[in-house]
């Protein structure tokens, strides 16, 4: 069984660990990619802290992409020397939210979450003998990566791997909330709560519908980027308290927001996003919490004003359609996909990139195992 370098988490709180580990050859329906790229999310940070329990030890890493070097038995949606990017959301195209065109919902997709496998539950990595599970069911913070051919979606050439690989999760999370959830927001005014990866992809969606963006951060060099990338508005909430941004944003909307789309996922940002629309506006939450995280709503402004609160996972898209879309558009010039990329780190690199990630650093990292 050939033997991979992977960053692995045994325990929570200990960081992640690059070493050996046995990787199967792909069994029918999957594919073996070598990771050219993977970017560093802050979806990992909620399995590393502990905050989101998951089968342990696993190898992190679900937003990547790569070429295809060895295919199984009944594998006909790529072929070896395929560029591709991962999708940790595959889809079955048969269940009632496949066939309802809801994929992301899909109830097969959901088991390589639960159980540390791909999509038949079982796993192709093994460490020291024993069991060692799939993230999400990509873990491509490794050099190659054994995934459903459901998982992968085809590049087109001309984009890059760092670019790829972000597309695959952060890009289509924030660019789909916009063009598949919000509806008609030509003209209206969004805004965007979070300036990470997500948020900014979220702006750029914006952009992209002819929206008027106004996005809202703690961080000046996030807003500046945000004000590179087309907002028409931003506002540092720093030292700010949650009554005065909501304040200045209806000030700035003349009376509150059309929609607003929560990056972030922590209680008070969602109330926020809710708390800054005008009346008939619609809250669009994309940022996972804690496993146990909530956030109180006050019911007679939901119902008075009618508002709306929709979630959102994955940018609720159909990733063999949106991410070629996405990176058509990228290669158009239409979405500037490259403003998100931040430092790149080698695989043994992957602790020290989410030790930046947590001091706040700007960017996009992406880790280069290969």
């Amino acid at each position: 069984m050939p033997r991979v370098r992977a960053a692995v988490l045994r325990t929570p709180g200990e960081g992640l660990h690059v070493e050996a580990v046995d990787l199967e050859a792909p069994h029918a329906g999957e594919v073996l990619v070598r990771v050219e790229a993977a970017g560093v999310c802050h979806t990992e940070l909620h399995y590393m802290d502990g905050a989101i329990p998951c089968p342990l030890p696993i190898v992190l890493g679900h937003e990547g992409s790569g070429v295809v070097e060895e295919v199984g038995d009944g594998v006909d949606a790529v072929a070896v020397g395929d560029r591709v990017a991962f999708t940790w959301r595959p889809r079955c195209g048969h269940c009632e939210y496949c066939a309802t065109g809801r994929p992301v919902m899909c109830v097969y997709g959901r088991v390589q979450a639960r159980t540390g496998g791909l999509l038949d539950g079982t796993s192709r990595l093994h460490l020291d003998g024993g069991p060692l599970h799939h993230f999400l069911g990509v873990s491509c913070f490794a050099e190659r990566a054994v995934v459903s051919q459901r998982a992968v979606v085809k590049v087109p050439d001309g984009v890059e791997p760092a670019v790829a690989a972000v597309t695959g999760c952060a890009v289509i999370t924030g660019v789909g909330a916009v063009v598949n959830v919000a509806g008609q927001v030509a003209g209206k005014s969004l805004v965007v709560v979070g300036a990470g990866g997500v948020g900014l992809s979220a702006l750029m969606g914006a952009v992209l519908v002819g929206a008027v963006p106004i996005v809202v951060d703690v961080a000046a060099d996030k807003l500046e980027l945000a004000r590179r990338l087309g907002a028409a508005d931003t506002l540092d909430a720093s030292g700010m308290s949650p009554e005065d941004v909501v304040g200045a944003i209806q000030e700035l909307t003349g009376g509150g927001a059309e929609v607003a789309v929560d990056a972030v996922g922590l209680p008070q940002t969602l109330r926020q996003a809710f708390a800054v629309l005008r009346p008939g506006g619609t809250a669009i939450a994309v940022g996972l919490g804690a496993v146990d995280a909530t956030a109180s709503i006050p019911i007679n402004e939901l119902v008075q004003q009618q508002k709306r609160l929709i979630g959102s996972l994955y940018g609720s898209a159909n990733p063999p359609v949106d991410l070629p879309r996405i990176l058509r558009l990228y290669l158009a010039g239409r979405l500037p996909l490259d403003a998100l990329l931040g430092e790149r780190y080698p695989l043994d690199g992957v602790d020290d990139a989410y030790r930046a990630l947590r001091a706040g650093s700007g960017g996009r990292a992406v880790v280069l195992p290969t």
